[in-house]
């Protein structure tokens, strides 16, 4: 009985062509986005297996799960719209669409439940989707325990798997995973449009308050090969290094004096 979670970043959107575009509130995949979709669905090897298709939901992971996993949501799957996935930056293309918008576009295979009104606000005072370093921690954290208890009802339910598919973002996905490698903060990610890794709860019958995630050995080795994994001195270091350029930036765009 095992729980299986495979992250994957949205296909292209229309923000990824030019920087002018990151002011599009909300964007859609573009026609290549469209085609790398079609392409993982042809490359991913587990449709048979999936038991949770899961989404940010602003409209390029939404397109993209529905996409990349069609055998799933033709099977039944409701793609389940996760507020906690969303990404990171309060421009206008990181900035998703009210729930009413989503629930008339999305809600013939989408399940909107989850998002409340206020789930696109990052700029109000205290508001829990700041673009802040703590906030995403905390975040990703929550973003994990949510999908351990996830599959753990699966797996209470009868099942002998839980395979959790879940469509987030470039920048947000080395919070999620705790993995930094290759994260370029021009960029601001190491992942590829449409790529997809699977990981494994490091203690998934735990009940530690962090949940983390390890890259599976079959994932790894998809992509590496024989290459030798990160240590955990090599991913700190990585990380202080990326997380002081984020509080630097993020303390920038929200007006705050940089020492």
């Amino acid at each position: 009985m095992t729980i299986t979670i495979h992250l994957v970043r949205h296909a292209q959107g229309f923000h990824n062509l030019t920087v002018i575009n990151q002011q599009i509130p909300d964007p859609y995949l573009t026609p290549l986005g469209r085609q790398q979709c079609a392409a993982l669905q042809a490359e991913f090897p587990a449709h048979d297996r999936i038991t949770h298709l899961v989404s940010s939901p602003m409209r390029r992971t939404l397109q993209t799960c529905q996409l990349s996993f069609q055998p799933a949501v033709n099977a039944g799957r409701k793609v389940v719209a996760q507020p906690l996935l969303q990404e990171m930056s309060r421009l206008p293309c990181d900035t998703g669409s009210e729930p009413e918008v989503l629930q008339a576009e999305f809600g013939a295979w989408g399940d909107f439940g989850l998002v409340e009104k206020g789930w696109n606000d990052k700029t109000s005072p205290g508001s829990r989707w700041a673009p802040v370093v703590p906030s995403l921690e905390e975040r990703a954290r929550e973003s994990r325990v949510w999908l351990r208890e996830l599959g753990r009802k699966a797996l209470a339910a009868g099942g002998d798997h839980a395979d959790i598919v879940a469509t987030t973002h470039g920048g947000f996905l080395h919070f999620l995973t705790e993995d930094w490698e290759g994260m370029d903060f021009v960029a601001g990610t190491a992942w590829k449009n449409t790529e997809y890794r699977s990981y494994e709860f490091v203690q998934p019958d735990g009940d530690d308050t962090e949940a983390f995630i390890r890259e599976t050995k079959t994932s790894w080795t998809r992509r590496r090969g024989s290459d030798i994994p990160p240590t955990e001195a090599e991913q700190q270091e990585w990380r202080e290094a990326i997380i002081a350029s984020y509080n630097q930036h993020f303390a920038i765009i929200n007006g705050e004096t940089v020492e």
